[in-house]
């Protein structure tokens, strides 16, 4: 995506607009957490009682989430008096995108094929670009009514695009560890359609890369490929042609363990059907997990390694890290994915949560924390979740065992 020519209107801002200091304390009150700082004075652990609270030492807002949002407040301090609109959720966080609502930035929302109605923006009206980025057609879209664009795409995002556009360039089938529908997803499958012949697969899990590994080395039916992939294949694709080359990326927010296996299982099988001189010509693989993810994930590993009887993982139900979060940490030991502390009712003693592993199913369970004994819950929360909603959080989950964090 080019900025525009230096005899053209600036309309297309990827850098702020030099207002950091000025909505440095709208952010903060927005979204800092007295109770997260006092668990990173504590060596991220809060005990009370016979509750002992062990905070995984890296969570939350990733550098990437403070930049989008810290643009999206900059922008709205810029242009106070003009239309603003955000092309769908700046980032996956319920409580961040009804800050930006209530700022009077206006969020479209994408149809069920993931594309977005633009007739409703006028060329004096601003655009911001969410941090999973857009679609090279909603980009271009844009620019053509001429708008002001604001883009707050995350640099790790950027980062995976500038391989799968290498893959295409040098044809290669990009296939993408990531889940078809998602907009980052979207975004990137769009790169490689800027080269005449490009084409991606988009594999949602090792499940799904097994089918198309079997179908390099010779297994499998043409027509059930074709139908299990209808919705994650670029126009045209055809498994007896475009997966003879093949460059394996990943969206950002999967799990990591899973993106490396999956590479290497695609290796191997190209490796078995064509020798090895043929997967080192026409196999290419590399790790696009962005390292806040990454960094989370590793955290989340070293908190598992102590005795729990819980973790709470918080963060948006539809937050693909956090849901990656979650499923880590379910291998374990007992998990419950929250939205917000919302989802902890001291009174009734329930909890409200999503199933790890199970797509969109939410239960409430009763009794979830037992009433006596000591207790150890690990904390930890998805790169889009704020602090203030982590601290919430851990108060609820006091308040279950009837304990209250002192005032300061």
């Amino acid at each position: 995506m080019a900025a525009p020519r230096s005899d053209e209107p600036v309309t297309y801002f990827r850098k702020g607009f030099g207002l950091k200091a000025d909505v440095r304390d709208d952010l903060s009150g927005d979204y800092n957490g007295r109770l997260v700082d006092a668990l990173r004075d504590r060596d991220y652990t809060l005990v009370m009682d016979d509750v002992t609270i062990r905070l995984a030492k890296e969570f939350g807002f990733c550098y990437g989430v403070e930049r989008a949002v810290e643009y999206a407040y900059q922008t709205r301090r810029k242009f106070p008096d003009r239309r603003l609109r955000l092309v769908g959720e700046i980032i996956h966080n319920p409580h961040v995108n009804a800050k930006l609502r209530g700022m009077g930035i206006d969020i479209l929302e994408a149809n069920d094929e993931g594309l977005f109605d633009f007739s409703v923006i006028a060329p004096e009206d601003v655009v911001i670009l969410p941090a999973f980025g857009v679609t090279i057609a909603a980009f271009q879209s844009l620019q053509a009514i001429g708008c002001v664009m604001v883009d707050t795409t995350c640099g790790s995002v950027l980062n995976v695009w500038k391989r799968v556009d290498a893959y295409a360039r040098d044809g290669f089938t990009a296939l993408i560890h990531g889940k078809h529908h998602h907009e980052e997803t979207r975004a990137t499958a769009s790169q490689v359609m800027k080269h005449a012949g490009g084409q991606y697969l988009v594999v949602r899990h090792m499940e799904e890369a097994r089918i198309v590994t079997e179908y390099i080395e010779g297994r499998g039916s043409r027509a059930d490929f074709l139908t299990r992939f209808a919705h994650a294949a670029s126009p045209g694709f055809d498994p007896d042609v475009h997966l003879e080359r093949i460059g394996v990326a990943n969206q950002t927010t999967m799990l990591a363990k899973e993106s490396l296996a999956i590479g290497e299982e695609v290796g191997q099988a190209m490796a078995r059907a064509r020798g090895a001189e043929a997967r080192a010509m026409n196999f290419r693989t590399f790790d696009t997990i962005c390292s806040a993810t990454q960094e989370r994930q590793d955290a989340v590993l070293e908190l598992l390694e102590e005795p729990l009887d819980a973790v709470i993982v918080i963060g948006g139900f539809n937050s693909s890290n956090t849901i990656s979060l979650a499923m880590l940490c379910a291998e374990r030991v007992p998990t419950y994915h929250i939205e917000d502390s919302s989802g902890i009712d001291p009174e009734a003693g329930t909890i409200h949560y999503r199933l790890p592993e199970v797509k969109h199913v939410e239960v409430t369970l009763a009794d979830w924390l037992a009433p006596g004994g000591p207790l150890r819950i690990g904390v930890t929360a998805g790169a889009s979740t704020p602090n203030n909603k982590i601290g919430d959080t851990v108060a609820r989950l006091l308040a279950t065992r009837g304990l209250v964090f002192p005032a300061a």
